[in-house]
């Protein structure tokens, strides 16, 4: 029987109180990043890829790391690659910073409705892609636009998609940045947050329960990690050991919520691995070698039945969520240029300058040459018809491709409607 008045509250004891959580900068505050523990590069233990799913409970509190403050490779975890794969990880990256800066400027001239950049974020998709194999089945977000370019997709495919034009083989059924490339075993990009985790396991088990050796890697940003679907996932991963990676792209901010929404106050994301009794690992993710090397370990667990892996990657959001979002209004301006870990294609060019592989000027050219590839294929799509222009996809088409053969009551409607614009518009032809 409860006692005294308001709501049963007890004299003899302090009231409650609910936490909300509160970034540590706001817009016009000074940045201070001295409250994170960055360990040194090289310090982490990398246990052997088959080890018991325990052993690397503190690898999910610690940051995986390769690349020193002298740009140099360091310890365990160093993937040891040679130059000219390092070389195409950084042109890789580039190419992907340089198509976003186009696909920036192309949504302020109007030509499409909507992007989101990566900037910052480059080393969490390009060398996750190249240390899998090209036929793995990847579950991406909508920030992981380098696994494509990484896997040669054409670029001009992709800002067709953008433009939602008459060459978007989607036919302007998606969002503009949410692909969907079979070929290059890319499953569909969804605007419903986590939805690709479940996918992801789903996929892998079915490959297991074939006897293939294809594995399947996921991601999500860390504010993802609410979903239901994120907790249904890691249960059925455990649960039937899938042969799956799942990426949790921890860059701080989801749109203008800040991680402590998700959790991140106390304790890390990679740590959500531990109470399913999965391996976790934490890492640099502007650290691409050190994301390279943590990808390459998780997959062969993958592929040598030893389980699934989380992996998350410490980094940063350099730019605003979308074209949309004006990160100005939440976040201190002082946080990108403040933040320890660096830029992702700053360190692996430093780091193939001091061991005598590249140059200032050999990244300068690169830089111009990636910027006219990317205006070529840019020009190249855009005859196919940019937001507006009226290049469109048949209007017929807006009826199929979801039934073999159309049925009944759907045929009626595409008659109608074809009618209807006819008598509308009398100059206009179905293409």
């Amino acid at each position: 029987m409860s006692g005294g008045t308001n709501g049963g509250a007890r004299g003899n004891l302090p009231p409650l109180a609910l936490h909300v959580p509160e970034p540590k900068f706001r817009p016009g505050d000074e940045v201070d990043y001295s409250h994170l523990e960055i360990p040194p590069a090289g310090a982490q233990a990398r246990p052997d890829e088959q080890c018991a799913a325990a052993e690397t409970q503190a690898l999910c509190f610690d940051l995986v790391r390769v690349l020193g403050e002298d740009h140099r490779a360091i310890g365990p975890w160093d993937p040891k690659l040679d130059a000219d794969t390092l070389r195409r990880m950084l042109r890789t990256m580039a190419l992907t910073r340089a198509f976003d800066d186009r696909m920036y400027r192309g949504q302020r001239q109007g030509k499409t409705s909507f992007y989101m950049k990566c900037t910052g974020e480059e080393a969490t998709s390009v060398a996750p892609a190249m240390a899998l194999a090209s036929d793995d089945m990847v579950f991406p977000s909508y920030r992981q636009q380098g696994i494509l370019i990484s896997r040669g997709y054409p670029i001009v495919e992709m800002i067709n998609q953008i433009y939602s034009n008459r060459a978007d083989k989607l036919k302007g059924r998606q969002l503009p940045i949410m692909y969907s490339a079979r070929e290059a075993s890319f499953f569909t990009i969804s605007g419903n947050l986590a939805t690709q985790y479940p996918q992801a396991v789903g996929w892998a088990m079915a490959s297991a329960i074939k006897g293939d050796t294809r594995i399947a890697a996921t991601w999500i940003g860390e504010g993802s990690t609410a979903e239901g679907d994120f907790h249904s996932a890691m249960t059925f991963a455990t649960v039937y050991n899938a042969p799956v990676i799942f990426n949790v792209v921890n860059n701080q901010w989801a749109i203008s919520s800040f991680s402590g929404f998700a959790g991140a106050e106390r304790t890390t994301f990679a740590a959500r691995a531990i109470g399913y009794g999965m391996a976790g690992l934490r890492v640099d993710g502007n650290d691409p070698l050190a994301v390279y090397a943590a990808t390459k370990w998780a997959a062969d667990r993958a592929r040598s039945n030893a389980g699934p892996t989380l992996i998350e990657h410490f980094t940063y959001r350099a730019e605003g969520h979308s074209t949309s979002d004006d990160p100005g209004q939440y976040r201190s301006a002082h946080e990108r240029e403040e933040w320890p870990l660096g830029d992702p294609i700053n360190r692996l060019k430093q780091h193939l300058i001091v061991i005598g592989e590249w140059s200032e000027d050999q990244h300068a050219a690169m830089d111009r040459e990636l910027m006219e590839q990317v205006k070529a294929a840019t020009k190249e799509a855009e005859k196919n018809g940019i937001l507006g222009h009226g290049l469109h996809h048949p209007f017929h088409t807006m009826f199929e491709d979801v039934f073999e053969e159309l049925p009944w009551h759907l045929k009626e409607q595409s008659e109608q409607a074809i009618h209807e614009r006819r008598v509308k518009w009398p100059e206009w032809k179905e293409a």
